[in-house]
C-alpha cells in the first residue's frame, strides 16, 4: 500500500510575548500570554491579551511539553479560539541556552505543535474543519511558529 501525502499550506507566523511564569508544581509552570501577532497570506492579526495562557510542563531531562489556549482577533475585527500542544526538546546545553534567554539556532532543537480552530464568524468557519501544525523557535523575544494547515 502506498501511503498518502501530507500536504500543507503556510497560513501564518505567529509572534508571541510571554509574561512571568507562575510557578504551580515543580515541573508545571502557567506562563501567561501578554501579547502577539500573527500574520499570512489571508490571515492577519492580533492576540487578545488577558485570555491566553502556556501551561507549560517542564521535565526533568527539559523537554517541554506545552498546552497553549489563545484568543486571535483578525485585522477585520474577527475572533478566533487557538489551542495547540507541543513539544520542544534537544540536546542538554540547548535547553540550558534557552532557558538562559539566548538566542540560539533553531535547528539545533525540535520545536513542534498540533493546533486546532474555533470560531463563530461565518468568513472564518473553514478552521473549524482543519488541523494545522507549526514548527517553533524560542528567540529571547518569545515564541515563534510557522503555522501550516494540513490539506
Amino acid at each position: 500500500m502506498t501511503p498518502l501525502p501530507l500536504n500543507t499550506e503556510f497560513l501564518f507566523r505567529m509572534v508571541l510575548h510571554a509574561g512571568a511564569p507562575q510557578m504551580t508544581t515543580p515541573d508545571l509552570r502557567v506562563v501567561p500570554v501578554t501579547g502577539g501577532t500573527f500574520e499570512g497570506p489571508n490571515l492577519k492579526g492580533e492576540l487578545v491579551p488577558g485570555t491566553t495562557a502556556d501551561w507549560l510542563r517542564v521535565e526533568a531531562d527539559g523537554t517541554s511539553r506545552m498546552d497553549v489556549r489563545l484568543v486571535m482577533k483578525t485585522d477585520k475585527g474577527q475572533h478566533f479560539f487557538m489551542n495547540y500542544s507541543g513539544v520542544r526538546h534537544g540536546p542538554a546545553e540547548v535547553i540550558a541556552a534557552l532557558g538562559r534567554g539566548e538566542a540560539v539556532d533553531p535547528a539545533s532543537y525540535y520545536f513542534r505543535i498540533a493546533v486546532r480552530f474555533e470560531t463563530g464568524d461565518a468568513e472564518l468557519a473553514w478552521l473549524n474543519k482543519v488541523v494545522a501544525v507549526g514548527v517553533g523557535q524560542r528567540p529571547p523575544a518569545g515564541p515563534t511558529y510557522d503555522v501550516y494547515v494540513v490539506r
